[in-house]
């Protein structure tokens, strides 16, 4: 289970397709370009353990990049291009990496901060020093002392700075199984038939693993350099896809595509689709299933791997809402002193007998993710059922506590979301000098003419029969675009800061 094998057994297989170019890169090449790359890193210095960072947009150099450094037994760290220049210097830092790969244009600031820090740069497509043109120094055959690397991933920073994982890596072969390629054979039945598209960035842990699962077991990925909904179909169409994994932004935006727009493209090649990320509104995920049948997946679970929940489509269908029961780690449900809670109680979710991990440099961080038991969490909410099946209410940090009463913003997201003229919308708490926290609901309009009182007053009495009195908002914003990182996550921080001096 490794592109190794199958450059062997199938070397002119497709690898991966690039969506919008076509450009495309077999077995054979992958592992030639991934063995040069390997040696390429040697030669810099970088041994077993070392760390590597790729900040790179999709494109056909990220998944060599990777192979050569997961044959190197590198960490490598997969860095967002949406980052500031401070948030990408920070984590330049704090991983300890030794080189990093990048875009021929990097920012000055970016670049600085790396030499500062007395690490080496690789470019591609062009640059002072051209990955490509120093790889093809090097021979096709694989490094004396290949040994399987592992990612060293950082939390999405969505609510402050990235928090970094960095699990221990792999001893064996580099042909070993992992936890996920068996979800995805198992579950999802991915062999080596399968195509997989991918829409979202590979700097964003799910989409660089899946990729890798894939390609592990001899599958063909399609990337797509950006999300288009349209484009998505076409995709699924051109090159008959068999799986993909989706977020919920994703599917919100390919329903509310023209219905001759939808049909227009085959989607019957699909086997199995699965999605993470966030919360999935409830009618989303049903007009999805009704557009393509019993066939979409979810799982749940974070960057650091502590516990994983699957659900299939019958399972879904018949408890709607729900995330799942545990493929590894055990989901608890405690109260704020750490104690568990009874079925249908609402608390954080905890892991017990999950992946241990830490957060990189950050002891106090680390200590905070554990209760008493030492169960583990990323700080989630939600509630299990009487057949411990999890149901995900929301991110602890962005509860509204208005009056005393806690307020999760995703029942009255999901609630907004579904009306025809929302293409996206943000609730968070604003300061009020009654009630500590009031609700606010940022609206982006399908139509940024509709933005105004008339339709501020058109969401208020959709939301009364949807949801309850308590959580309906004391005001309603419009903002043309709210800020979502490529995966779909809204990093709300930006739009909460907005609120408070």
């Amino acid at each position: 289970m490794h592109p190794s094998v199958h450059a062997e057994n199938r070397a002119g297989k497709p690898a991966f397709i690039m969506g919008a170019t076509g450009e495309t890169v077999n077995y054979a090449q992958l592992e030639a370009r991934s063995n040069q790359g390997a040696h390429l890193f040697r030669s810099m210095g970088l041994s077993r353990g070392d760390g590597l960072a790729v900040m790179l947009d999709n494109n056909r150099f990220f998944l060599e990049v990777i192979w050569a450094a997961q044959r190197a037994g590198l960490y490598y760290t997969c860095i967002s291009t949406r980052l500031v220049p401070a948030e990408v210097a920070f984590i330049l830092d704090d991983s300890g990496a030794k080189a990093l790969v990048t875009a021929g244009a990097i920012v000055p600031d970016i670049a600085q901060a790396a030499r500062d820090l007395g690490i080496a740069i690789l470019t591609v497509g062009g640059g002072e020093r051209d990955f490509e043109v120093e790889r093809a120094k090097f021979p096709e055959t694989p490094i004396a002392d290949q040994s399987p690397g592992n990612d060293m991933l950082y939390s999405s920073g969505t609510t402050g700075r990235p928090k970094g994982i960095r699990p221990p890596l792999p001893e064996g072969s580099l042909a070993e199984t992992n936890p996920l390629t068996e979800l995805g054979q198992t579950v999802y039945g991915m062999d080596s038939d399968t195509v997989f598209l991918s829409p979202a960035p590979l700097y964003h842990a799910a989409p660089l693993r899946w990729c890798m699962s894939v390609q592990k077991l001899g599958g063909t990925v399609i990337i797509m350099e950006k999300f288009d909904a349209e484009e998505a179909l076409a995709l699924i169409e051109r090159y008959r896809v068999t799986h993909a994994q989706w977020v919920p932004t994703h599917f919100i935006r390919m329903l509310k595509l023209e219905p001759d727009v939808r049909a227009r493209h085959d989607t019957s090649s699909l086997k199995t689709v699965f999605h993470a990320a966030a919360p999935c509104p409830v009618p989303v995920k049903q007009a999805m299933m009704d557009w393509w049948g019993p066939i979409i997946h979810e799982f749940y679970g974070g960057t650091e791997a502590n516990g994983l929940t699957s659900i299939g489509p019958e399972e879904w269908l018949a408890r709607p809402g729900s995330v799942g029961r545990p493929m590894w780690g055990r989901p608890r449900i405690c109260d704020d002193d750490g104690h568990a809670l009874p079925p249908r109680e609402t608390g954080t979710i905890f892991f017990a007998d999950g992946a241990p991990f830490s957060y990189h440099n950050d002891p106090e961080k680390t200590a905070a993710s554990r209760n008493r038991h030492g169960w583990t969490t990323i700080g989630d909410v939600g509630w299990l059922d009487e057949e411990g099946y999890l149901y995900l209410t929301d991110r602890k940090s962005f509860m509204i506590i208005s009056g005393g009463v806690n307020i999760y913003p995703q029942e009255i997201e999901d609630a907004l979301v579904i009306h025809p003229k929302v293409a996206d919308v943000a609730v968070i708490g604003a300061p009020d000098p009654d009630m500590g926290e009031k609700v606010v609901a940022v609206v982006q309009p399908a139509d940024w003419a509709d933005a105004g009182e008339a339709l501020a007053g058109e969401l208020m009495d959709w939301l009364r029969p949807r949801i309850g009195k308590v959580k309906l908002p004391r005001q309603i914003d419009f903002d043309r675009e709210l800020p979502r990182n490529p995966t779909g996550k809204l990093v709300k921080r930006l739009v909460r800061d907005r609120y408070w001096p």
